[in-house]
């Protein structure tokens, strides 16, 4: 029998889940995916996402590749419809198409871009959807120091400890806050990301925005590679991965 690989774009609702990736006695996305291919396809299927996102963080775009044994490639769109009836109603399958065989939805990912939504006031469609800041915000201040983290490489401060990573070096190629409705968001692009990067990022930037620290004053984090010295991870519910690049996907 001969496999083909294919990519899986979805998105989903992270509230109700302890991130991507399979965990013991904990729901996943990752799990509640694999359980509706394998009923699907009638055979088991193992998925490898194109990175790992918290408990609580959301997706608007993520990808999986998985290996299909004996699958018509031509047929396999009309089966999005099938796959998502099975899947609960906060995880969406949205493309389903064939890569080559060795394309790889982790290694092979260009760059990786999150939003961090926060709002000023009490909205109750905001819920588990967007962190609510009790205060005002510097949004130029912000953008000064947002500005700085794209002429640095090492973000050792911004990353959670004891991580397996083989370096805590990212090229972050767009960082920028902007008001939207009744609040900000965050966004940032890169090539990689360490491990509660970008929560820790939006906490720092919180620091600055409201007058604790200067704009400035980030060197001096960044340099320190300490992540005591950068401000508090934001909750998770604002989180959104929100766009993955590949250079064979246009």
């Amino acid at each position: 029998m001969t496999s083909q690989r294919f990519f899986i774009e979805l998105a989903y609702n992270g509230t109700a889940y302890h991130g991507w990736q399979v965990q013991p006695n904990a729901l996943t996305v990752q799990e509640c995916l694999e359980k509706a291919l394998t009923t699907y396809f009638r055979q088991p299927v193992v998925s490898l996402g194109c990175g790992r996102t918290d408990t609580g963080v959301h997706a608007s775009q993520f990808y999986a590749h998985v290996d299909l044994l004996e699958v018509d490639a031509s047929k396999i769109s009309k089966s999005i419809t099938g796959v998502n009836s099975l899947l609960p109603y906060d995880i969406a399958v949205k493309s389903i198409f064939k890569v080559d065989d060795n394309a790889h939805a982790r290694f092979h990912a260009s760059s990786r871009s999150y939003k961090y939504h926060l709002h000023f006031h009490k909205d109750p469609f905001k819920l588990q959807r967007s962190w609510l800041y009790k205060g005002s915000l510097d949004i130029a201040a912000m953008n000064t120091a947002a500005e700085i983290l794209q002429q640095y490489t090492d973000f050792s401060c911004f990353s959670k400890s004891n991580t397996q990573t083989f370096t805590n070096n990212c090229t972050i190629t767009k960082a920028v806050v902007e008001q939207q409705d009744d609040g900000l968001v965050f966004t940032i692009q890169a090539d990689r990301f360490l491990r509660n990067m970008v929560r820790a990022i939006v906490g720092t930037l919180v620091r600055v925005g409201s007058k604790e620290i200067e704009a400035e004053e980030i060197r001096t984090i960044i340099e320190s590679k300490d992540r005591s010295n950068a401000g508090q991870s934001v909750p998770a519910c604002g989180l959104y991965l929100v766009q993955i690049t590949y250079p064979f996907l246009k």
